[in-house]
């Protein structure tokens, strides 16, 4: 069962990940620029030039997103010419960042919601253009969750909706040409629901009292029959994957009765299963499915790179050629339902880079474009992943990006200490990983190198790696931090005194423990959207989140109706150490953020003005878990540039007119970081876009 994560916004179920990412890859010839040279902000966090190419599935066009007068829109042309694209779209506001195709290729088919408060609606437009139909128009505190899309039903998608009990989602077939839409099943209380490619629903998965899921079948008689289990421990590395054609095999990712999680496949009638492939080293996460038979066809697996392995020997021939054509890593990112066209991404660091069309038959590769072009102007520098090992005898996969001249002889290693950015992952349930990552380039372009370590609790290192974390925030998961400052101390890393924290959701939260339970450590903290009350951030999560609480949050933070729970919660929390504080921080939030509520932040903010303690607090009307705006990231990236740089004594761009279009509101502390004050006139008025 999947379960979102503070750090990410919901995702469309029966989707693979990858076909919604921008894509950030490595340039082939590239120039060679000079270092030292300062990155505009804006070619970082600004817009890409395109992103998230895919093909559709008739092979007919080819899409992607891009600006249009500042705002992410969908573009699509024919594959004939792939360079003469049109827009569309014409979103004025948030912009369109996960989409997809419909199975005939007639439309394309997208998420979106309404200033970051996560109640998606699903949105179609057609291939050749023109208004888009909402399909789910629902007013109020609705969700809508995409749950399939198969070309066995080439004329509906799938949708869940929770408009008649917020906990819970029924399940409607949508004609998204007429915008109809029928009932398929009104939920009985399940929080997910597994159905084959022609829509029927076949298990479901729902808590069971102290943890853990109770997976039921539907039987012919219309009852649902208990199967099976998965235990509480196996709840973030057992996960489904989908039904083969037919509906007579079902694909796991599943980590029962070992500790990575294998590929194993089970009938669905007598629930044998048989294993397809594991890994010793880290969980298989990634999986590539045959177009015709729906059954898998690779799967990949990611301890310090992601590396993936060929299931048939068509496949393992793409990724043969892929391998030799491409440089870095390299994902499938969408494939034509005859399976003959895809389009490829590849992974590197130090270029974000190139989209392709991959013909299978005649192996050849079409370039499509660059996501940001323009840094090809600037130098970038390496990723190291790196292991780190901990006091109690755990290894944190971690990865390190040292600022230009800080490794003279390219060995990996610094030549001298320098300040340094632990930038924090949220989840806590996600994973760092390697490739091009724009938050490391713009630290380490300012003179700082940046480490993101992958905690005890992160995802894709086994159960036993993620259950370590069970009633340990604050506890053994801040100390892995602690441990690795100390590592990047020992390895003439860091400067010791020269270390900020900085991070969002439960980086965020991390940060505010760094500068409370261990403000020695750090020089200053920088809280994007992060929970400072544990209690309170257990009380506010939207109902859709409830049928996972028990078994999960509980689990491994606390029940806030238990007395024992609540003591130990508010122990851990940031709010009751406030007294500690002693070096800068900076706040960052989203007025609409469902997951972590604003009143995380405003507590902490009050806590401190009582006590006289500085803070600076800057808020967004328009955002929710995170800043999806490109102004609102610019402006935001501009105060923390100056935060850091006052504070660490790195580079820092003047804020310019990085707060035009911006909603940015400061709430406390304009004073504390060098130019804000005297650039808030240029923000956009309170509420704007």
């Amino acid at each position: 069962m999947k379960y979102p994560s503070f750090a990410r916004a919901a995702s469309l179920a029966a989707l693979s990940a990858a076909l919604l990412a921008p894509f950030q890859i490595s340039a082939q010839n590239a120039p060679a620029p000079a270092a030292g040279q300062l990155i505009p902000r804006e070619l970082i966090f600004g817009n890409p030039s395109r992103s998230g190419a895919q093909v559709s599935p008739d092979g007919k066009h080819v899409s992607w997103l891009a600006p249009v007068d500042g705002v992410m829109n969908l573009w699509v042309a024919p594959i004939a010419t792939p360079t003469q694209g049109k827009a569309i779209t014409a979103d004025k506001s948030r912009g369109i960042t996960q989409y997809f195709w419909a199975p005939d290729g007639s439309h394309v088919m997208y998420i979106q919601d309404a200033g970051g408060n996560e109640n998606f609606h699903v949105f179609a437009v057609a291939a050749a253009g023109g208004a888009p139909r909402d399909l789910t128009p629902v007013d109020g505190k609705v969700r809508a969750a995409v749950q399939g899309v198969s070309s066995l039903r080439p004329d509906v998608v799938l949708v869940g909706l929770n408009d008649r009990n917020p906990q819970f989602f029924d399940l409607y077939e949508v004609d998204y040409k007429a915008g109809t839409r029928k009932l398929v099943l009104q939920n009985p209380g399940y929080g997910s629901i597994l159905t084959d490619n022609q829509f029927k629903p076949r298990f479901g998965m729902k808590q069971v009292p102290g943890g853990g899921s109770s997976v039921e079948r539907l039987e012919a008689d219309g009852s649902w029959k208990p199967v099976f289990q998965i235990a509480n421990e196996d709840a973030f590395t057992t996960n489904p994957v989908g039904f083969n054609k037919d509906g007579s095999a079902f694909y796991w990712v599943d980590s029962r009765g070992r500790d990575k999680a294998a590929l194993m496949r089970m009938d669905p009638a007598t629930l044998k299963s048989t294993m397809i492939a594991q890994s010793d080293r880290a969980d298989i996460q990634g999986i590539v499915a045959d177009p015709k038979t729906f059954e898998p066809i690779a799967y990949s697996v990611n301890y310090l790179k992601n590396d993936w392995t060929g299931l048939t020997a068509e496949a393992k021939a793409d990724l043969a050629f892929l391998k030799g054509k491409l440089p870095g890593e390299i994902a499938i990112t969408s494939i034509t339902d005859d399976g003959r066209l895809a389009t490829v991404a590849a992974f590197a660091a130090e270029a974000p880079g190139t989209s392709y069309l991959y013909d299978r038959q005649a192996k050849t590769l079409t370039k499509l474009f660059d996501v940001r072009p323009e840094l090809a102007n600037y130098r970038l520098q390496p990723m190291q992943p790196v292991e780190i090992p901990t006091g109690d005898g755990k290894t944190l996969v971690s990865y390190l990006t040292l600022p230009a001249g800080a490794d003279t002889n390219d060995d990996g290693k610094a030549d001298k200490p320098v300040p340094m950015v632990l930038f924090v992952h949220g989840g806590p349930w996600a994973r760092d990983g390697y490739g091009y990552n724009g938050t490391h380039q713009w630290l380490a372009n300012r003179g700082y190198a940046v480490l993101s370590v992958n905690y005890r609790g992160s995802t894709g290192f086994g159960k036993g790696f993620v259950n370590a974390a069970i009633g340990e925030w604050s506890g053994k998961m801040h100390q892995d931090l602690l441990d690795s400052v100390d590592w990047a101390v020992k390895q003439g890393v860091a400067i010791p005194d020269k270390v900020a924290i900085m991070g969002g959701s439960y980086g965020g939260y991390a940060t505010l423990v760094g500068v409370t339970f261990t403000p020695e450590t750090f020089a200053c903290g920088v809280d994007i959207v992060g929970p400072s009350n544990l209690k309170t951030l257990m009380e506010s999560f939207p109902p859709y989140w409830r049928p996972m609480l028990e078994g999960t949050f509980y689990k491994h933070i606390g029940d806030p109706t238990k007395p024992d729970d609540v003591k130990r919660m508010m122990a851990q929390s940031p709010i009751s150490r406030v007294d500690a504080i002693k070096v800068p921080l900076l706040i960052g939030q989203g007025q609409n953020d469902p997951r972590v509520v604003k009143a995380e932040s405003d507590q902490i903010v009050e806590a401190m003005r009582a006590k006289n303690l500085p803070a600076t607090y800057v808020n967004y009307p328009d955002e929710g878990h995170g800043f999806q705006r490109p102004p609102n990231r610019l402006s935001f990236n501009a105060v923390a540039e100056g935060f850091l740089g006052q504070c660490l004594g790195g580079k820092a761009e003047p804020i310019g007119d990085d707060f035009t279009g911006s909603t940015l509101q400061v709430l406390e502390g304009a004073q504390h970081v060098p130019g804000l004050a005297e650039a808030l006139p240029k923000a956009a008025p309170a509420g704007g876009q």
